[in-house]
């Protein structure tokens, strides 16, 4: 923050003919420059002689994004550099998830998860609220709200979206997900999460009571399941599905529903190593327990609290061994020196532990995420290094890599993981028919 305030106080007193839009992409710029390359901001702009605003910005820019001497075409997105200290996340030393506050909806304050609270959190301060519409109405949030919402559980009545077709970004070939929308909110932190901006102003972490009701209104018919065999369902997208199943004891009740269900794959997503009870019920062919994986030192960079590596590949192993299918997440890929080395790695120590008959399917997806997260990720966590990349608006409106880093990053992983197993099934996730046809060839 000290050298923000600088870099802004020098463009100021440096340029004071630009108007402030121009000041603030110069500022951007400079920013990034000096944190990437980890020098400091006078010389930079020392070696500009020039004080044309667009012979200063097109310099900045190449060496701020060298493919762009290249490549015209790409879109940058350089808003104002706004970062305060009360934002900032700090990762505990040793993580436990215990809520200080509890909210519970009056329609459900005698449910079995209102009393699982109590049971677990005799400490926490129970609240009974009308709704939480109601409770949040006139309420407002800041982003550093956000880092404190593992404090505060709301048990609430759903009563709408029970069920809700993937979020697929536009533009992109739609891989068929269908979402059981079971829980809002996640208590782990992936300095990439969607969940920051999607949830800005939730303060804490939304669970429903009434799983009945979800399995009442189940959908008679999917449509769109694409290449899979038969539709899939998973309630992994706005939650970590195990994160908290010590709590919600939901998956013997899901797999329970889904076992009378074989015509539909029943998919749960996660990065915990919460899976006793998985060992409490049978298990069944079409219900898939996945993980979303990336090297170790991606882990330690930027998931934090989640299960590690070796306790997601040991998980994945137990639950194979029990009698359930597995899949597997490559999503975010991470573009950095040597990552191909660290992937190709992390996919031998799969193959190694997990028997291929076993893996249902593996998704591919590189680091995407739209433009105003940007903000929102220099904020909660200054130190990170994703940002430093060269990220660009693409088909979506999102910041992605380019397009040919994409698709040599998806052919390689494509090649190591079809080297271990030919016929598994391999899609990518939310990728536009340009790359799926590169990667694929059709």
């Amino acid at each position: 923050m000290e050298n923000l305030t600088k870099i802004k106080n020098f463009v100021e007193e440096k340029f004071p003919a630009y108007g402030i839009n121009k000041k603030r992409e110069i500022v951007r710029l400079i920013f990034e420059i000096s944190k990437r390359e980890n020098v400091p901001f006078q010389e930079i702009i020392s070696e500009v002689e020039d004080t044309s605003y667009r012979q200063i910005k097109q310099w900045l820019v190449e060496r701020r994004y060298p493919s762009l001497k290249d490549r015209k075409d790409l879109r940058l997105y350089l808003p104002e550099v706004e970062i305060y200290s009360e934002n900032r996340f700090l990762p505990e030393k040793k993580f436990n998830f215990i809520p200080k506050d509890i909210y519970v909806e009056k329609k459900v304050e005698k449910s079995f998860l209102a009393r699982r609270c109590r049971e677990l959190f005799p400490e926490a301060k129970l609240t009974t609220i009308s709704s939480l519409k109601n409770y949040l109405q006139d309420k407002e949030f800041k982003l550093s709200d956000y880092n404190q919402r593992r404090e505060m559980i709301f048990i609430i009545k759903e009563n709408y979206d029970f069920f809700k077709k993937c979020p697929c970004t536009r533009g992109a070939c739609f891989c068929g997900y269908s979402i059981f929308n079971l829980g809002l909110g996640c208590i782990y932190e992936c300095v990439y999460c969607y969940l920051q901006f999607y949830l800005k102003n939730i303060p804490g972490i939304i669970l429903p009571a009434n799983l009945e009701d979800f399995f009442r209104n189940f959908p008679k018919r999917f449509y769109n399941y694409q290449f899979f065999r038969k539709p899939r369902i998973g309630n992994g997208e706005f939650t970590d599905s195990l994160a908290l199943d010590n709590l919600t004891e939901w998956s013997c009740e899901l797999i329970e529903f889904f076992r009378k269900k074989p015509e539909i794959f029943f998919e749960f997503k996660t990065k915990s190593s919460n899976i006793d009870n998985l060992f409490k019920v049978k298990p069944q062919d079409n219900i898939v327990i996945s993980w979303s994986l990336n090297p170790q030192k991606i882990i330690d960079s930027l998931e934090f609290y989640t299960a590690s590596l070796e306790e997601r590949i040991l998980s994945a192993k137990a639950c194979g061994e029990y009698g359930y299918r597995v899949g597997f997440h490559f999503d975010p890929l991470i573009y950095y020196e040597n990552w191909e080395e660290d992937y190709q790695n992390l996919v031998n120590i799969l193959f190694r532990h997990i028997p291929k008959e076993k893996i249902a399917w593996v998704s591919l997806g590189t680091l995407r995420f739209n433009p105003e997260l940007k903000k929102i990720i220099e904020n909660r966590f200054p130190e990170n290094t994703i940002l430093d990349a060269e990220l660009f608006i693409d088909f979506d409106n999102k910041l992605r890599y380019r397009t040919d880093l994409r698709i040599m990053m998806y052919r390689k992983m494509f090649a190591w993981i079809k080297r271990k197993k030919k016929d598994l099934p391999l899609y990518l996730c939310m990728e536009n028919r340009e790359v799926w046809e590169e990667v694929y060839g059709a």
